[in-house]
């Protein structure tokens, strides 16, 4: 069971005075801050505990709480993408974590959040890439796609980014989840115990490398793990979804104990996102923060070391928050 991030925390009003010693820019974010009405409290809403999310959330927190005065960040689990835009558009987080193909539908209001409605998401940045693992144990025979045909198969969290794509893989595959595969909801870290187990055949998980799970398994004795290529679905992914949501990526060989090949799977951009309530210039401070602390970040996990200027503003479905559009434009990087 997952559980749902808190509701917001009300502000506090208070007066902090200036640490002896604060550079000027700190300086001046502190003045921002007491006007404000600060202190504050941030829900980061993230994934499952075995996915990259949620340390890289924690990470984020941490420097957020520790770089802006008067605000202190804090990440919470959840489902992941789908249940993260529904609780930013209900106020009940104010950061969150998505995959960019669900965020076109939330902003379009389109698929899981038809009935929804349309979340008013703005991005902050563009994260890194995540690699649509499809993982089983090499007893089982499966090698390709179209193996799991008659299978059990956990295809994600319920609101969950891997459930979307699991979803969207299998019919490019001609699979029809329920049908030619008995699907199971499980999150990573709960899907690799159900294989170990003999529980599930087979498991999609969308996430970074390397997803702490996903090591687990490739590290358990006894049990060899394979991942399966999947980019044959890219086709039918890009003519139903346009070409930019869904790309070719590279699971290297190495990047677990049991992968000796290089593995071409479906990729899809992660992004980090808030909504049009946010001020300005908090916006702009996260931003900055996220850049100026990016050291801290990849010391608390690796998939940080993807976060870029460059790339941190192209390939949202969102519009950028002012905020952050600030920030890029600052550093010289704002084409759009």
């Amino acid at each position: 069971m997952h559980h749902r991030p808190t509701a917001q925390v009300a502000i506090v009003f208070a007066t902090i005075g200036l640490a002896a010693g604060l550079a000027n820019a700190a300086c001046n974010t502190q003045q921002i801050a007491e006007r404000r009405g600060a202190p504050q409290r941030l829900s980061i809403a993230t994934g499952g505990t075995g996915g990259v999310y949620y340390p890289y959330g924690g990470g984020i927190a941490k420097v957020i709480s520790e770089t802006i005065p008067n605000v202190e960040a804090t990440a919470e689990v959840t489902a992941a993408s789908v249940d993260n835009l529904k609780f930013l558009r209900d106020g009940r987080s104010d950061i969150a974590f998505t995959l960019a193909d669900t965020l076109d539908d939330a902003v379009k209001g389109q698929a899981a959040f038809k009935e929804y409605g349309k979340v008013a998401a703005m991005a902050l940045a563009v994260l890194y890439t995540n690699y649509t693992h499809v993982g089983t144990s090499a007893s089982t025979g499966i090698d390709r796609l179209a193996d799991l045909k008659g299978h059990v198969v956990s295809i994600g969290s319920a609101g969950s980014g891997t459930e979307v794509i699991a979803l969207r893989v299998l019919e490019a595959a001609g699979l029809k989840a329920g049908a030619s595969v008995e699907t199971n909801g499980l999150g990573v870290a709960q899907s690799v115990d159900a294989l170990k187990d003999g529980k599930i055949d087979a498991f999609f998980w969308s996430g970074g490398l390397p997803t702490a799970a996903v090591l687990d398994l490739a590290n358990t004795p006894g049990m060899r793990m394979k991942l399966l290529p999947n980019d044959e679905a890219l086709p039918a992914l890009q003519k139903q979804y346009g070409p930019s949501l869904y790309y070719r990526v590279v699971i290297p060989k190495g990047a677990y104990a049991d992968v000796d090949v290089d593995v071409p799977v479906v990729g899809v951009t992660n992004l980090l996102v808030v909504t049009d309530r946010m001020s300005e210039d908090l916006a702009y401070l996260i931003t900055k923060a996220l850049f100026d602390r990016q050291a801290d970040l990849v010391a608390i996990h690796p998939q940080a070391r993807q976060l870029a200027l460059e790339s941190a503003v192209i390939g949202s479905p969102a519009p950028f928050h002012p905020g952050a559009i600030r920030y890029y434009r600052e550093r010289n990087v704002w084409k759009q």
